[in-house]
């Protein structure tokens, strides 16, 4: 791990995860285990997420997880980075905008990115498609 991850890291326990918790009829919820998805790693991890949108903003976002540090990490820049954006503008969000925001190159950075995005994408996708 990276030691600008781990920084980051620290920080977050020092002064607390800034999106953790739960919204309340969540216009998106996300729910993913460990033994599907290589976001969360172990098998006994999990990551919820929750997107409330108002007329195409991601007004807000909270997630619960139990996690390697890695993926702590990515969600909180994941939930920094689309928050206030409209879905599409959220939707191109790339890798790259992970480790330009911790300022540093991380492989397990960029592969949790990675997944990150790809199911957060296919959330937004799926939420475009119902509501139209």
């Amino acid at each position: 791990m990276h030691e600008a991850v781990m920084t980051y890291y620290h920080r977050l326990l020092k002064t607390g995860f800034e999106y953790i918790g739960k919204l309340e009829n969540a216009s998106i919820s996300l729910k993913t285990f460990g033994e599907v998805s290589p976001v969360c790693g172990n098998t006994d991890d999990f990551l919820y997420l929750y997107i409330q949108v108002v007329d195409n903003l991601i007004s807000d976002i909270k997630y619960e997880c139990i996690s390697d540090p890695t993926t702590n990490v990515a969600i909180e820049i994941l939930c920094t980075l689309v928050k206030g954006k409209t879905l599409d503008e959220a939707a191109l969000i790339k890798e790259d905008a992970f480790s330009q925001f911790l300022g540093c190159e991380d492989e397990l950075m960029r592969e949790k990115a990675k997944f990150l995005l790809e199911l957060f994408n296919g959330e937004i996708l799926r939420y475009k498609t119902q509501t139209e």
